[in-house]
Parts: C-alpha cells; structure tokens; sequence
C-alpha cells in the first residue's frame, strides 16, 4: 500500500482543515516546500498536494507550490482543488503534477471529465469521490449531492476510470479512525484502485487499510500533530 502523506494550501501555507470546514483551519507550516522536502527526507515517494483555494475559488490558484515541489523534490505529486477548466488541467501537468484529482467535475460536468480521461489517459486521472453521509460533496466540500458515492465510482468504473481518492468528510481531520465499513464496500464491489483518505490516527488504522485491500492511504492531520511520526512511516515505504 502506498503511503501518500497530504500538504492543502490556504494563502501559500500548509494547513489542516476539520471536516473540511475552512473556518477550523489551523497552520502547520508556513512553507509547504520545507514540509514536502522532509517527508522526502524520510524515504516518502508520493505527496496528495490540495489546493483549497483553488476548490474555494473555482479555478487553480496555487500552482507556483506544485511547480517548486515538483522541481525541487523527487516526490511523486497527485494534485487537487480547483480544476475547473482545460486551461486548470493543462497548468496543473505544465507545473508538474503526475496525477491530477477530479471530484467536482466528475459531477457536475461528466462530459469535461471524461474527455480528460480520454486526453491524458486512467493513469493520470483520479476520481475523487468525496462523500458526506455516503453521498458525494463538491467544490471544496461546500456543496453535498443527492448521488450515492458507490453508484458514482461504479458509473465511472464502467467509463474507463482506475483510480479513486474517496474522503469521508466526517472523518476528516477528526483523527478517529478511517471509514473502513464504506472503503470495504468499495473495493468489494469494484476493481477500482482505491486511496483512502480521512480519519488514519495510527500505525494501527494504515494496517486496517492495507488488510482490506486499500491501494494507497492519504495521512494528514495524524502527521502533523505528532499521532504518526515521520520515521515511522519511513519504516512501511
């Protein structure tokens, strides 16, 4: 399993939100560049980069930050927040995302995202199927659909897509484990590669992950208060 640790950015720093609710933020580091470059330090091949001004403000804003992580770290970089257009998309690869995580368009615009996965291929697209009470939440988790998260990844398993990000809001950043009842779900009823994200506190929940057959886990706020240690995690990269 893949040990994906997460930087989002709010006015060029690194923050952790609750629940995804932009009034809890609270800053970790001021220079997400150091932040990425320690987690290299500690043999981490793989960073989730969220803009969350870009989800906010509907279009890419920090993309200078994916631009100095990806020149001056060898770290593998999915991005996500605010890829909104052709022109997002473009920038985001220009400035060297590897891969790129679409939620909001996957539902509110199927066609746009489908026609990026036929552009750049499965292997550069992530679903990202955040969900609220099992229904999918867009545009920075502001908004929450009426559409069931596993009938979405099933409809776009059909359609070509191979990897998915999927967050249960309610676990994000509450650091009480992740929603293993709904990743099982998932990965039972799809051949889906699936990365889990939200709620990992321990050594003991990435176990959890990685015994059920989850392909990746995304580590946030458990990094940045202490609950998992950076050697740590060295030890299962």
């Amino acid at each position: 399993m893949r040990i994906i640790p997460a930087i989002d950015i709010i006015n060029g720093k690194c923050v952790r939100l609750t629940k995804g609710d932009y009034n809890t933020q609270k800053i970790y580091n001021n220079d997400p560049l150091d932040m990425a470059k320690q987690f290299e330090d500690h043999g981490i091949q793989y960073l989730h980069l969220v803009d969350l001004d870009g989800a906010k403000s509907k279009h890419i804003v920090n993309y200078k930050i994916l631009e100095k992580i990806a020149t001056k770290t060898g770290l593998k970089v999915d991005f996500g927040g605010g890829l909104k257009s052709d022109e997002d998309i473009f920038i985001a690869f220009d400035n060297g995302a590897i891969q790129v995580t679409v939620g909001s368009i996957a539902a509110q615009q199927p066609e746009l995202f489908l026609k990026w996965l036929s552009t750049f291929g499965q292997k550069k697209i992530i679903l990202g199927a955040d969900c609220k009470d099992r229904k999918i939440s867009t545009n920075g988790w502001l908004e929450t659909s009426e559409v069931d998260v596993l009938d979405f990844i099933k409809d776009y398993e059909k359609k070509g897509i191979k990897h998915v990000i999927c967050t249960d809001i309610a676990k994000d950043g509450m650091l009480e484990g992740p929603s293993i009842a709904l990743y099982k779900d998932i990965i039972d009823q799809t051949n889906t590669a699936l990365i889990a994200s939200g709620g990992v506190s321990s050594l003991k929940d990435l176990e959890e992950l990685l015994k059920i057959g989850c392909e990746g886990a995304i580590i946030g706020k458990a990094i940045y208060e202490g609950n998992i240690s950076l050697p740590e995690l060295s030890t299962l990269c």
